[in-house]
């Protein structure tokens, strides 16, 4: 399936963010055939590799009128903007939508930020696990007896952040072809995280909230937990519904069937987790993926990142999985979605022609497609931790 072929052929997307979440979101769109331009000042976004496949890069120095020019040279031939700036930036750097949509009334123009561009936090800095904690959903995670773990970063950043600004833009693509006009997308991680969290707060919308790692989910149900196997490895459980959990208690050995314990009474947590657990750690966790295999039971192992390669289910839908080149999705029938690879900068040269620019400013403009983002590098973290799995098998 070449570019021309998928379902965002012809729609043209400049990326001026940096970081995780925006370059996240072009990806998305580059992966479903949009032509991406990553626009740098010095550092050209994405310092992470797969969040730049499939994507160009150029460097413009938008605090100068010639960058600001050939930005708008370029808006004159493009869908969707995005950036992540702060509230105001965009605006000195002359970024902004209500300047852009006088160049291009039918300009996309997507403002990613953690808390938004309008309310008392919008100029305050943050990470993933600020907009956790301000959506109310890190106090959620973790052990009652322990303090909130944040889940990796893939709520806010990921989720919450650059797919529903992908999705926003995509909305307003549509309405564009009722409208002929383009709109500003505002996609707040914040309220991604707020919106995710619809089916928590429906559930403890009751006059007491069950306090963090007592909720159904979070891994005090017997039958919604990981339990260790005799390896030190794990299974995942997530027998909620009575005929799951009733193929569990049958499969393990713990009855015939018919005298299946009533999982969901609280007062039997405790012992029927102590039962489990033991049961458990008596086979290894390979062997009791082997064991359930054929189940409906719902237990399924806890895969280590550096095994998904090897893991049957993985390969059979995408052959070619590593850690660093995971899928496009969704699947689309007639036009699926492509990972990228890494465009030559003649290639870059051509792309920007549609972008409006001649081949000698073209030229002038290109990046490499390694170039640092800055001062930042990425991991931020090169060591690995105490007991970690890249420490453990040194």
């Amino acid at each position: 399936m070449t570019r021309n072929q998928r379902a965002l052929t012809g729609i043209r997307v400049l990326d001026l963010s940096r970081l995780a979440p925006g370059p996240y979101c072009s990806m998305l769109l580059a992966d479903l055939g949009a032509e991406v331009v990553m626009v740098g000042g010095g550092r050209t976004g994405a310092p992470i590799p797969v969040l730049r496949r499939g994507k160009h890069a150029i460097e413009l120095d938008l605090k100068t009128p010639e960058g600001r020019a050939v930005l708008d040279r370029m808006v004159e031939h493009t869908d969707v903007l995005i950036e992540s700036f702060r509230p105001g930036v965009a605006a000195r750097l002359g970024a902004d939508h209500d300047r852009l949509s006088r160049i291009n009334p039918r300009l996309v123009s997507c403002s990613l930020t953690g808390y938004g561009q309008d309310g008392p936090l919008a100029q305050r800095a943050g990470h993933d696990i600020n907009y956790l904690a301000v959506a109310g959903a890190l106090g959620t995670f973790g052990a009652a007896d322990a303090p909130p773990t944040p889940p990796l970063n893939l709520l806010a950043d990921f989720g919450g952040g650059g797919l529903l600004a992908a999705f926003g833009i995509l909305a307003a693509l549509h309405e564009r072809e009722r409208s002929g006009a383009g709109q500003h997308v505002d996609a707040a991680m914040v309220d991604g995280v707020l919106s995710m969290m619809a089916m928590p707060f429906a559930d403890w919308g009751t006059p007491t909230l069950p306090a963090r790692g007592t909720g159904a989910l979070t891994g005090t149900m017997p039958a919604y937990r990981t339990y260790e196997c005799a390896d030190g490895r794990y299974v995942a459980v997530g027998a909620l519904e009575p005929r799951f959990f009733a193929a569990l208690w049958t499969e393990l050995g713990l009855g015939n069937g018919s005298d299946v314990p009533d999982h969901l009474d609280p007062a039997a947590f405790p012992e029927l987790t102590r039962t489990l657990a033991e049961v458990f750690r008596g086979k290894d966790r390979d062997s009791w993926a082997a064991h359930f295999a054929e189940s409906d039971a719902c237990v399924t192992p806890v895969l280590e990142p550096d095994e998904l390669a090897a893991h049957p289910h993985v390969t059979a839908r995408h052959p070619d999985f590593a850690l660093d080149r995971v899928p496009a999705v969704p699947r689309l029938s007639r036009t699926p979605a492509a990972p990228g690879g890494t465009p030559d900068p003649e290639e870059t040269v051509a792309v920007l022609g549609r972008f409006g620019l001649t081949p000698d400013e073209a030229a002038r403009v290109v990046a490499p497609h390694d170039a640092a983002a800055g001062d930042l590098s990425w991991p931020p973290i090169t060591r690995p931790h105490p007991g970690s799995r890249t420490e453990r098998n040194s």
